[in-house]
């Protein structure tokens, strides 16, 4: 499970990012994630605590948010979901396109106290 390394790596970029710019308390941290990408949410949430524990996130609600796995056809410029219409346009059953986003993994957001 490579989440944990991730998200210990995420806590540790925030901590720095706080301190760095007198925040001394966090009250929540918004993560994106890509419905594409290798890190799954449900294990991202998971490790959260354990990562965070002792550090200044120890209390920090953590918010995912889904980013969806969007293409573009390249025949007939449709904008689809890939992973719903598995890797088909819906609107022509082209299998060229290009994708636009779902990968991602950020930060979004640390809203201090």
């Amino acid at each position: 499970m490579h989440e944990m390394g991730v998200i210990i790596n995420v806590v540790n970029t925030v901590e720095s990012f706080a301190k760095k710019n007198g925040i001394t308390k966090i009250d929540t941290l918004v993560l994106q994630i890509g419905e594409l990408s290798s890190m799954i949410p449900r294990y991202i949430e998971a490790c959260y605590p354990a990562a965070a524990d002792g550090t200044l996130l120890q209390d920090t609600k953590l918010e995912i948010e889904v980013l969806p796995g969007n293409a573009i056809c390249r025949k007939c410029n449709q904008v689809f979901n890939v992973l719903e219409n598995k890797s088909i346009c819906p609107n022509c059953e082209s299998k060229d396109w290009e994708l636009l986003g779902g990968r991602e993994f950020m930060i979004k957001e640390i809203i201090a106290c």
